[in-house]
C-alpha cells in the first residue's frame, strides 16, 4: 500500500505540474515576465511558507535550529534550480507544453535521480540509495533500466518534435497554434533548464535534516514510527527562497529592459483576472511539489520518487499539448512518434514502480528479520 499510495501522490503532483502553465494562457496583455513573476511570488513566497503552516505548525522553528551551512546549501541549490526554473517558462513558450516539458524534464530526471546516487556512493549515508546498490540488486536494476527506458522515450518525443518542425516549415506558420515556436533557442534553453532543475532534488537533499526534525516530531507527538506525510514541506520554503531570488532578479531586469513595469496597474488589462489566472497558476506549480513531497514520504527521496516525479509531468503535458492542438497541423508520422514516446514513458513508470515495490517488500522483510531476532 505505500507503495501505491506514493505513486498516486506522484500522479497528482505530476498532474499539477503539467497543468500549471494552462492558466497563464488566459493572462491578456501582459509580457511574460509580468505574468511569470507574479504566479512566482504565489509559487515561492506565499504559499510554501503557509502549506508548511498548515502541515508542521513549528516549521519555523526547525529552520532557525538547523545549521546555517545546511541552509546556505539548500538555498544554494534553490537559486541553480531557480535559474532552471525561470528558462523552463522560455522552454515550454518556445516548444509548447508537451515537446518543451519533455525535453526539460527529461533531462531533469536523468540527472536528478542518479546524481545524488553517485554522490552517496562515495559519501555514504544511512538510508541512502548508492548508485552501486542500485547496480547490484533486483529493484535497483529495475529502477535503472527504467531510467534508461525513459531517456529512450525522451529521445522519441525528441524526435517527434523535429518531424513537427518539419511539417509546419512546409504548411507555413499559420497553422501553428504557438506563435512563440523557435525550435533551435528552445532546445538550447530546455537543455539548460533541464540540468539546472535537477537541483531541486539536490537542494532536497541537502535539506533533509529538516525533514527528519519534522518527522521525529509529529511521531513523538503521535506516538507512530510511520513517516510523516508532510515532512518535505519544510525544505520547501528554503530551497524556493533561492528559486524566487533568481527569477525576481530576473523578472525585474526584464521589466526594466522591456519597459513592462506598467503592466501590473494597466487598467487597459483585465487586471483582476490577469492576477488571479497567475495566481491559480503559481499555486497549481506548487501542488506539484506538496504531493510530491507526500509522494516522497512513503517511497523515499530517492531516484525511483525523482524519475516517477518526472514521468508522469512529461505525460500530463503531452497529453495536455495534444488537447492544446500544440500538434494542429502535423503529419501522421510525427503525432505517431510522439504517441510512441508517450508509450515508452509509461513502460518506465511501471519498472520504477515495480523496483519500488521490491525494494519495500525487501526492507519490510529486514525489519521483520530484526524484530525476530
Amino acid at each position: 500500500m505505500q507503495v501505491i499510495f506514493g505513486v498516486i501522490f506522484h500522479f497528482f503532483g505530476g498532474f499539477a505540474s503539467g497543468s500549471f502553465y494552462l492558466p497563464f494562457k488566459k493572462v491578456k496583455g501582459w509580457a511574460w515576465e509580468s505574468f511569470w513573476i507574479v504566479g512566482g511570488i504565489f509559487s515561492w513566497l506565499i504559499v510554501p511558507p503557509l502549506a508548511a503552516y498548515l502541515t508542521i505548525p513549528a516549521f519555523a522553528e526547525i529552520i532557525k535550529a538547523t545549521d546555517g551551512k545546511i541552509i546556505l546549501l539548500t538555498y544554494f541549490f534553490g537559486l541553480l534550480w531557480g535559474i532552471g526554473g525561470l528558462t523552463y517558462g522560455l522552454g515550454v513558450r518556445y516548444l509548447g507544453v508537451s515537446l518543451g516539458s519533455t525535453i526539460i524534464l527529461g533531462l531533469c530526471s536523468v540527472f536528478g535521480a542518479l546524481v545524488p546516487a553517485v554522490y552517496y556512493q562515495f559519501s555514504p549515508q544511512d538510508g541512502k540509495d548508492t548508485i552501486g546498490l542500485m547496480g547490484s540488486t533486483d529493484w535497483g536494476h529495475y529502477v535503472l533500466i527504467g531510467i534508461l527506458i525513459c531517456v529512450i522515450g525522451i529521445i522519441i518525443c525528441g524526435r517527434a518534435g523535429t518531424l513537427k518542425e518539419r511539417d509546419l516549415a512546409k504548411e507555413g506558420a499559420a497553422v501553428n497554434e504557438n506563435k512563440d515556436y523557435r525550435f533551435g533557442m528552445g532546445i538550447f534553453v530546455a537543455i539548460v533548464s533541464g540540468v539546472l532543475s535537477a537541483c531541486f532534488n539536490f537542494g532536497q537533499e541537502a535539506g533533509k535534516t529538516m525533514a527528519d526534525d519534522a518527522n521525529h516530531l509529529w511521531q513523538v507527538a503521535h506516538h507512530s514510527t510511520e513517516s510523516f506525510l508532510f515532512q518535505n514541506n519544510v525544505i520547501y520554503v528554503v530551497i524556493l527562497w533561492g528559486g524566487l531570488t533568481t527569477n525576481f532578479i530576473w523578472c525585474m531586469i526584464l521589466n526594466a529592459r522591456n519597459k513592462t513595469f506598467g503592466d501590473y496597474t494597466n487598467k487597459k488589462t483585465p487586471l483582476l483576472k490577469n492576477y488571479i489566472f497567475s495566481a491559480l497558476a503559481g499555486t497549481t506549480w506548487f501542488l506539484q511539489f506538496f504531493f510530491y513531497g507526500m509522494g516522497a514520504s512513503k517511497l523515499g527521496n530517492g531516484a525511483s520518487s525523482w524519475i516517477l516525479h518526472m514521468a508522469f509531468i512529461i505525460l500530463i503535458a503531452n497529453m495536455w499539448g495534444i488537447v492544446l492542438k500544440e500538434w494542429k497541423g502535423v503529419s501522421k508520422k510525427a503525432l505517431t512518434t510522439l504517441i510512441m514516446g508517450i508509450v515508452v514513458i509509461i513502460l518506465s513508470i511501471l519498472l520504477v514502480g515495480r523496483g519500488n515495490y521490491i525494494h519495500d517488500q525487501e526492507k519490510n522483510a529486514t525489519k521483520t528479520a530484526q524484530v525476530i531476532k
